[in-house]
């Protein structure tokens, strides 16, 4: 299967499906029904609206910072209409952090709930666009989802930019990935091989937009007969009723998504589901059984980057503890520190070739130092430590980069450190991942206090919490004298104890 990036994009199927049979259901969210032809009038009206109206061209770009919803869901395909790039950016992001994407991508519009704008203006963001609320008393979004006017121009071709998606998957600040219409496309392919996918199918989804996951999900009913199952968050009280409620034949996890549903108390809503595939990252192999036995479905393991058209690998054969093969448009490999291959089941840095045009991003925005090097020798250099066997199933080993995940994210450690250092008792700080409950990883953050001060720990997370995402939150901190360094006087982190008896907890303060 290849793409023709000429050809134009498939947001085309939108209109197709809408104009053949306008009341088929694209899904519902929270049951509320949405169809076809509701989302392409709306599309269209707010495309309209965004190239007429406002004057926004082809190629400029667009931020939206909203919480999962219907609206949502029309704001991106009135984007992909007009040809305009979404810019999604994660709801919980404030401070800094949303100050420098938001400066960074130079939006021509920003679309976001109206609760959500004062988050934005705290920033200090400096951006001269439009901004366009949902909600509230100042509501500019409704009215022009609802208007009737139709964008008669040509679609944008599938090497044209779909989308800036902002990552943190590494040191530095974030960098913007260059999504086209050909890689989202490349994505619901593999998709499809995760998943084997059946017409009459239900997405049970509740992954945030704003992540390559969800918003890949978003475009899975323009290419198969398929229904979504929208809500707006994971809820794990509610989790097996509302599956059910659905009819979901599918559902999706990360991080400590299922070890959480192994905590609840047993029910029969957990036994009497449609499920048949439970598909996602980060299922560690010792639960693997326990999880199907228990709930009755098929674990399915995924690896992938937004780099790479979102999945690299996929383990559709039930193979405990790895992430499976490569997808038939890219071929991985295994390097050393010399970028150089390794013996099969060696560990080292995970590499991906693409072997059909336009499955890898061409480089990140306005970043070419970080494109240089993720891209180097042709291959995309991940970030990420693994091991091949001898039948091509990649094992997955953690970052290399200086990150953690946690709750689902990735969280580089310039980020929580250089907000950490604008406190004044605060002279150094040092962020490492520790083991968690549940899920991935927490964050411990160590403290070397300014000559004659001291660092209130409570009062400084509580200051951290009003500048950096939830997610960014240092759940221990620790105070140290000195840290151990380098002879170029970097913090050796390596040697940072990840005991945790001696930290201060902030779950303390629940």
């Amino acid at each position: 299967m290849i793409f023709n990036l000429n050809d134009p994009s498939f947001i085309l199927a939108l209109h197709d499906i809408a104009a053949r049979e306008p009341e088929r259901l694209f899904g519902s969210f929270d049951q509320r029904p949405l169809t076809f032809g509701q989302l392409d009038r709306q599309a269209e009206a707010l495309a309209a609206y965004l190239r007429r109206e406002l004057g926004i061209r082809p190629g400029e770009r667009a931020a939206v910072m909203m919480h999962n919803g219907p609206e949502a869901i029309a704001i991106l395909f009135a984007l992909a209409k007009a040809g305009i790039v979404w810019v999604p950016v994660n709801a919980r992001q404030r401070g800094n952090g949303l100050k420098y994407i938001l400066e960074h991508c130079d939006p021509a519009v920003l679309f976001t709930d109206a609760d959500m704008w004062p988050v934005v203006v705290d920033s200090g963001a400096a951006f001269t666009g439009k901004t366009l609320l949902l909600g509230g008393g100042e509501d500019t979004i409704s009215e022009h989802l609802d208007g009737r006017e139709r964008l008669d121009a040509p679609a944008p071709a599938m090497s044209e930019l779909y989308a800036l998606m902002y990552t943190s998957g590494t040191t530095g600040k974030p960098k913007g990935v260059r999504v086209t219409h050909a890689m989202m496309a490349y994505a619901l392919k593999s998709v499809e091989l995760l998943c084997s996918i059946k017409p009459g199918d239900v997405f049970f989804q509740w992954e945030p937009f704003y992540h390559i996951g969800g918003a890949q999900m978003l475009l899975l009913p323009l290419f198969f007969d398929v229904r979504l199952s929208l809500t707006e968050r994971f809820s794990a009280s509610r989790f097996w009723e509302q599956v059910n409620a659905s009819g979901a034949t599918h559902i999706h996890y990360l991080g400590g998504v299922l070890q959480i549903l192994l905590k609840q108390p047993p029910s029969e809503l957990e036994t009497t589901h449609n499920v048949r595939i439970a598909w996602g990252g980060g299922c560690p192999s010792d639960i693997w059984s326990t999880l199907q036995d228990r709930f009755g479905f098929e674990i399915r393991e995924c690896y992938g980057m937004t780099e790479a058209s979102s999945l690299t690998t996929f383990n559709a054969e039930g193979k405990p503890g790895s992430v499976g093969r490569a997808v038939p448009w890219l071929d991985i490999a295994i390097h050393d520190e010399q970028d150089r291959p390794v013996p099969t089941g060696e560990p080292g840095q995970v590499v991906v070739r693409e072997t059909q045009p336009g499955v890898l991003f061409d480089g990140y925005f306005r970043n070419a130092e970080a494109t240089e090097k993720t891209l180097a020798n042709g291959m995309l250099h991940t970030g990420d430590r693994g091991w091949l066997d001898s039948d091509g199933f990649l094992y997955f080993l953690g970052r290399i980069t200086d990150s953690v995940r946690c709750r689902g994210e990735n969280v580089s450690a310039w980020e929580v450190e250089s907000v950490t250092q604008q406190h004044p008792d605060v002279e150094e700080c040092a962020m490492i991942g520790v083991a968690a409950d549940i899920g991935e990883q927490e964050i411990k953050l160590f403290l070397k206090p300014k000559a004659g001060r001291v660092i209130e720990l409570r009062e400084l997370y509580l200051w951290l919490k009003e500048r950096l995402a939830s997610y960014q939150c240092p759940r221990y901190l620790a105070i140290v004298d000195e840290f151990e360094r380098t002879p170029s006087h970097r913090i050796v982190k390596h040697c940072l104890p990840t005991t945790l008896h001696e930290a201060w907890d902030s779950q303390r303060l629940h």
